[in-house]
């Protein structure tokens, strides 16, 4: 009687896991980042590219590609003078901001907050410190220009947002297959 009193249990058990299990595979299915608008706005930028722009090296190169089940957005780059970088871009859909990350091969991380996207652009802010120590606030502006043209902007501001300088500005041109 104890055995099929815990065969009962174990048959139970595992059926409220199966329903529970499917119900949270079902809903985020439905949830999906692949189907949900606002995970799709930086898919323009998605593609190979060939990085130009003042004082760019012409071997400057951006690979930018989808993963996680397209839930992030991630830019290897090389800007052909031995810097390189890996940027991760994602939609939360908790906050209904975008969120990133830069790291490079020279132990700079910067970290972006808050982003806005419409479907040609995206600004991502976030603050940091810099080499002196004091705190620097981060924007970057990612903007489609054309099916084969975007450009990318990078200012820096050490009062709090008051002023901003350009420390990069990118011209990205497609490459062709």
């Amino acid at each position: 009687m104890a055995i099929q009193g815990r065969s009962l249990l174990l048959v139970s058990v595992a059926g409220l896991c199966a329903a529970f299990t499917s119900n949270a595979f079902a809903a985020s299915a439905r949830n999906s980042c692949a189907t949900d608008p606002a995970s799709r706005q930086l898919d323009f930028w998605v593609g190979d590219w060939a990085v130009g722009g003042a004082g760019a090296s012409a071997s400057a190169t951006s690979h930018v590609s989808l993963a996680l089940d397209k839930c992030a957005v991630i830019e290897n780059w090389d800007g052909g003078r031995g810097h390189r970088g890996e940027n991760m871009f994602a939609y939360s859909a908790d906050d209904k901001r975008w969120h990133g990350m830069f790291a490079d091969n020279e132990g700079r991380v910067h970290v972006f907050v808050d982003g806005k996207a419409s479907a040609d652009s995206v600004m991502f802010t976030g603050p940091s410190t810099g080499s002196d120590g004091k705190p620097v606030m981060n924007r970057v502006s990612i903007v489609r220009i054309s099916p084969d043209r975007v450009d990318q902007v990078w200012e820096k501001s050490e009062d709090n947002g008051v002023t901003w300088s350009t420390a990069f500005r990118g011209e990205y041109a497609r490459k062709k297959p």
